[in-house]
């Protein structure tokens, strides 16, 4: 690569000593010197030219010296390197005016008369300095990018760390154990077709951002935004031994945001539909994956649909929250009552699900546990049990879930989802 390097010097012979000097550097294609006569002239060529590695500037000229061109020279190369690195040539005595030559940004000097030997020394350190420079942009400025693109799945935190360990996710999946969580507004898209389109981007927007912002604060990666739907990993791209524990406490948060918003938001006249949201830990490929242009960063296997179909059986069950019997095997301290043995669309056997609950509702979730029993083994009792639980609780869907199924001659745990 070739180094720029502008000489700024009233002496006619400073051209030709230094092509002279550095003969062999101009032929072999490394150095490539331009010339001017004084600070106005080295101005147009900057302005002509603006990737000079160095300029090389004496004191003393006519129209504009040393100093005021090294003053302006910020202002004149305004690139992504900034302004080259500059040389002060001035007489030995003259030592004010090189320190105020360094204060101005000066890199280095050379005395009058001029030694070539320590002059050639200089010009390569200066082009060292210049080279280590542009290396340290190149860092950040590669760094400050991958940080913007892994923003968009990242938590702040989980983003700066992966951009200073390396930059963007390679192309490529690998497997790992996380846990998947899935979320999805009840009749949202009936909402939509109703609403304004300004009342529906302000509604979109503010659900986004809050929700996103509660996954981001449990270091969740928001692998895929749909419509109103957001598909969220535990567990990758950093290994969360804690990943199940991460993602029920998010779901209980996003639970409480979310029915936070719809009372504010039906306050206003707009029907906000409850938010529900699928839990499932297990192994999945998860990686940046595309071709061409587009990367997406998301997972999949059966990990990921189990999660899916989880989300989809909270509309006929009444909850919000349905949970894999895999990540409560996971979390110590929260307080979970089952749901089911739910056969989900699309699969043969049934998978144990359940539903986090309040902890101050001790006594209500230990009625439940007792007519959940009843309904396991099948016993009479169960309907009369569920009966009075919705009785005392109206607003239980799950309660009122299992009672029509009593009612309907239906009986037991195993619950198969459409």
């Amino acid at each position: 690569m070739t180094a720029k390097i502008l000489v700024v010097d009233d002496e006619p012979d400073v051209e030709a000593l230094i092509i002279q000097k550095f003969r062999r550097e101009i032929r072999d294609g490394r150095f490539a010197f331009r010339f001017a006569g004084d600070g106005v002239e080295a101005l147009a060529a900057l302005a002509a030219e603006p990737d000079f590695d160095a300029v090389v500037s004496d004191i003393n000229m006519p129209r504009m010296d040393g100093l005021t061109l090294l003053a302006r020279l910020g202002e004149a190369t305004a690139g992504p390197d900034g302004m080259p690195a500059t040389m002060i040539v001035s007489a030995y005595g003259d030592m004010a005016n090189i320190r105020s030559a360094m204060n101005l940004g000066a890199f280095d000097f050379v005395t009058k008369p001029i030694d070539f030997a320590d002059f050639e020394l200089t010009l390569h350190k200066t082009l060292r300095h210049v080279a280590a420079q542009r290396e340290a942009h190149r860092r950040t400025a590669a760094a400050e990018r991958a940080h913007a693109a892994l923003s968009r799945y990242f938590s702040p935190r989980l983003a700066e760390q992966l951009a200073s360990d390396g930059g963007p996710i390679e192309a490529g999946g690998q497997r790992r154990a996380m846990a998947v969580l899935f979320t999805d507004i009840t009749s949202f898209t009936a909402l939509a077709e109703s609403l304004d389109t300004m009342v529906l981007g302000r509604l979109l927007n503010e659900y986004l951002a809050g929700m996103t912002d509660i996954v981001f604060s449990h270091d969740g990666t928001v692998a895929k935004i749909v419509g109103d739907g957001l598909h969220v990993l535990f567990g990758a791209p950093i290994a969360q031994l804690d990943h199940a524990s991460r993602a029920v406490a998010c779901a209980r948060d996003l639970d409480t945001y979310a029915e936070a918003m719809r009372a504010r938001w039906r306050a206003e006249g707009v029907a906000l539909g409850a938010t529900r949201i699928g839990i499932h830990a297990g192994n999945a490929i998860v990686g940046n994956f595309g071709s061409g242009r587009f990367f997406d960063y998301t997972a999949y296997g059966d990990t990921i649909n189990i999660a899916a179909r989880l989300e989809a059986a909270n509309k006929p069950l009444g909850t919000r929250i349905c949970i894999s019997q895999a990540i409560v095997e996971q979390v110590e301290g929260v307080a979970f009552r089952a749901v089911g043995e739910l056969v989900l669309r699309g699969r043969s056997q049934f998978l144990r699900a359940y539903e986090p609950v309040d902890p101050s509702q001790t006594a209500a979730a230990s009625a439940y546990a007792s007519a959940y029993g009843l309904l396991a083994a099948r016993d009479l009792g169960a309907l009369p049990a569920f009966a009075s639980l919705v009785g005392q609780n109206p607003d239980d869907r799950l309660c009122q879930f299992h009672l029509r199924r009593l009612l309907n001659g239906q009986s037991g745990i195993r619950i198969e989802i459409e």
